[in-house]
């Protein structure tokens, strides 16, 4: 069997973990839930339980696959990197008058 295959083979085998161990995970939420909700503490520990293997798995997928997905961010949205709004505009309709 070839290094490269091999290499295929593990890749695929730790997505399908984590793919089970995602669907483990909902289950647990599924259960979890009702106990949860009268309870601050628990629900507290619990989404910063999730947060971190979350943080891993996505970690173990993009060293299987290559591919980083882009991080969520909160906060104010910056000012708009063009001065004058309309310029996009002209730009285009300039574009359009020389076509």
């Amino acid at each position: 069997m070839s290094l490269l295959r091999r290499e295929q083979e593990a890749k695929l085998a730790l997505i399908e973990s984590i793919a089970h161990s995602q669907q483990a995970l909902a289950r647990i939420l599924d259960s979890v839930a009702s106990v949860s909700a009268h309870s601050e503490v628990s629900a507290r520990n619990l989404a910063e339980n999730i947060r971190l293997l979350s943080r891993y798995q996505e970690e173990m997928s993009r060293m299987a696959t290559g591919i980083r997905l882009a991080r969520i961010r909160y906060g104010e949205p910056g000012l708009p990197w063009l001065k004058h709004p309309d310029y996009a505009i002209r730009i285009v309709r300039d574009l359009q008058e020389e076509c």
